[in-house]
């Protein structure tokens, strides 16, 4: 049974920590509310650190396979001593034979998440081989049950897939087979997450349980570049949830330390919040804007040309997009790929090389084209895709010794190959080619791009998957080179969409692409999701206009950007002058509600089918800021739709409106209604 062991108040939550007769210690985070409402459960106390090395006994009664939880490495580990150091608590563990473990949890006034992470060190005499090691790992769910408590528990996930981010799954535990056994034997587990270099593919590094009786949530995120997992784990009546790098059998990840080393895992987010699942999540994000370089700064308006040109910029049309947008608000113009190539090698076959196609695309030098964009009042931006190269350039031709391989083959994905990011004179080449190139020419935004996967792993280091995990901190290194080296640098982090939306790449990002899903009706269903994931002053929103979009269109796409960072593009000389009159009030509208954007809090409504490649349905977003006002987007989608939506509001005025379709918005006594009259239209209120 276990019993208390100390206790520490954070903010509106408490840390409790727990433990029983063979001094295991567990780790619960709740609201602090909700402490008198917890009960004496009769389950075991589940190790705040779980770890497996090598040759220890794996998990018993069904769990080798299913799990690295549970084994002798975490049986072995007992409680050693405990601080709080300023911000940080610090629980030390033990085996009494040289294996050691330090579980942190940081937080301070203000937040309301906290950060954990763990450390392993041999203080042995011999190498070990590390195979497992837990970030995050909280036991005993429902803490406000005793029993399994059958219908209570709730599992929050969130699907990601090329062009379709923040696909939001909720499922009982009960249909996740986690409900235990008639006797408690044989382990429950759901793992799940995602193996390779783009860390949001097929899920996002995210979970939460919900105990849908108290109104209690708790929610975590981890912040690893690279392969990652997490489980739902269950034997007797406590609920597990544990965040991890992918280990062994998940990621074919092992390490080796020696006597002496240590090796601390990625840092995890974690928050427990009493209340609706989207506005929990939310808390997880007062550490996202603790880290946002940009903080302070408001969203920009961007331009990108990639869906004007389609991969061919050049000095004449960007000469062209520059006499169409200049003066309308734009505050970067972005030249995106096809830069580069020349006209005997293709720029999908070169890339690595990063020379400017001088001789078809800019004729007289790049740097005509950069001058062009900043004598227009705009800041010049250039897309890279720096840790690839194309199969005919000179680096796959002739420097082979730099790039990736696995099994001694060339990791090769037809039009990309990869390069290795932990190598000095990649490093050294890389500067050069993509910080001194920046510098000479005097671009201000970088769009780093990422469009294949290394896969499992690399050659190199002790295992494939630490091959992968160290070049990928080689990546987040050339990132702070960037920020390091190119003073005032805005970089956008995209890797074909949002395949890189996690903490560790967030945190070195000024903004990053929100999708692929560059002009799909299912934009404002992705924005409006991953705004309970990330920042929205981080989510740069495309919004695509098209000579031939209906002004109900153009609207839909403008209001589409308001749910993160406006970037326009499309057929910019082709529009019309009523086009371009909506077009100008969307941006003016966006400039006056971006403190909203900046900082606050969302509200989600709406009534929408499951599909978001065919949506029908309607839904809206307020998004309440810190400065009182409140923005919000209303859209609809196909099918059948009501005449009208109210939603509450703390408002008591309507500063501005922005619609095509004649809607009537009123606002009385706290509630805001919208009429509605067509599918696939928006509108979006700006309240006071």
């Amino acid at each position: 049974m276990a019993t208390l062991m100390s206790r520490f108040p954070l903010g509106d939550m408490a840390a409790l920590y727990l433990t029983d007769e063979e001094k295991h210690v567990g780790f619960l985070l709740v609201p602090s509310e909700t402490e008198p409402e917890i009960v004496k459960k009769d389950c075991a106390v589940d190790s705040l650190v779980q770890v497996h090395v090598r040759g220890d006994l794996v998990p018993p009664a069904y769990g080798n396979g299913h799990t690295m939880c549970a084994s002798s490495s975490t049986r072995r580990m007992h409680f050693l001593s405990q601080e709080q150091e300023g911000d940080r608590i610090v629980t030390t563990l033990s085996d009494g034979k040289g294996r050691v473990a330090r579980h942190t949890v940081t937080w301070h006034e203000g937040l309301k998440a906290v950060r954990v992470s763990t450390t392993f060190v041999n203080e042995t005499a011999a190498p070990l081989t590390l195979e497992y090691l837990s970030s995050v790992n909280m036991g005993g769910l429902t803490p406000f049950e005793d029993g399994d408590a059958p219908g209570c528990l709730t599992v929050h996930r969130a699907r990601s897939a090329w062009s379709a981010e923040g696909r939001f799954v909720c499922e009982s535990v009960e249909s996740l087979g986690l409900e235990p056994s008639w006797s408690t034997h044989g382990f429950r587990v759901e793992r799940f997450g995602q193996v390779g270099s783009m860390p949001v593919r097929h899920y996002h590094p995210f979970a939460a349980v919900e105990d849908k009786r108290r109104g209690v949530v708790w929610a975590m995120q981890l912040a690893c570049p690279a392969s990652w997992e997490m489980e739902l784990r269950r034997k007797d009546s406590g609920l597990s949830m544990t965040a991890a790098q992918a280990g062994y059998e998940f990621g074919h990840w092992w390490k080796t330390l020696q006597p002496g080393e240590s090796f601390t895992g990625p840092e995890a987010l974690f928050t427990a919040g009493r209340g609706a699942a989207d506005q929990v999540f939310q808390r997880l994000l007062t550490i996202h804007m603790e880290d946002f370089v940009d903080k302070d700064r408001l969203p920009p308006v961007m331009f990108n040309e990639y869906c004007t040109t389609w991969g061919v910029p050049s000095y004449e049309n960007l000469s062209r997009i520059v006499d169409c947008i200049r003066d309308k608000g734009m505050e970067y113009l972005v030249i995106d790929c096809g830069w580069y190539g020349s006209r005997e090698v293709p720029w999908g076959l070169c890339n690595g090389d990063w020379i400017p196609n001088e001789e078809q695309l800019f004729p007289g030098g790049l740097q005509r084209t950069v001058d062009l964009i900043r004598d227009a009042g705009m800041k010049p931006g250039i897309w890279f895709e720096p840790e690839t190269c194309g199969p005919r350039s000179q680096i796959s031709q002739h420097k082979t010794e730099w790039l990736l391989k696995r099994n001694g083959a060339l990791i090769d994905e037809g039009t990309r190959r990869f390069l290795n990011m932990q190598d000095p004179e990649v490093k050294a080449y890389l500067h050069e080619r993509v910080a001194d190139f920046l510098n000479r020419y005097g671009f201000a935004y970088i769009k780093i791009d990422y469009n294949e996967t290394i896969g499992l792993g690399c050659d190199g280091w002790e295992s494939p998957g630490e091959g992968l995990q160290q070049n990928m901190q080689g990546t987040l290194d050339f990132f702070r080179m960037l920020r390091r080296e190119v003073p005032g640098l805005c970089i956008e982090c995209c890797s074909s969409g949002g395949n890189r939306l996690e903490p560790s790449f967030l945190r070195l990002s000024n903004m990053a692409s929100f999708s692929d899903a560059h002009e799909c009706v299912e934009i404002p269903i992705i924005a409006a999701n991953l705004q309970k994931l990330m920042l929205p002053a981080q989510s740069q929103i495309w919004a695509v206009l098209r000579a031939g979009d209906s002004l109900r269109r153009i609207n839909y796409s403008m209001v589409n950007g308001f749910l993160g960072v406006l970037c326009l593009s499309g057929d910019v000389y082709d529009l019309s002058d009523a086009q371009w009159k909506l077009a100008e009030e969307g941006i003016s509208f966006y400039k006056e509600i971006r403190p909203i954007v900046q900082r606050g809090v969302s509200y989600f409504y709406g009534e929408r089918s499951e599909s978001m490649r065919h949506p029908e349905g309607w839904q809206a977003v307020c998004r309440r800021g810190e400065n009182g006002e409140t923005l919000v987007t209303v859209h609809t989608f196909g099918g059948e739709l009501p005449e009208r939506v109210t939603l509450p509001v703390e408002a008591s005025e309507i500063r501005r409106v922005l619609c095509t379709e004649g809607n009537e918005v009123t606002l009385e006594n706290g509630k805001l209604t919208v009429d509605l009259h067509a599918n696939f239209e928006a509108v979006a209120v700006h309240l006071a």
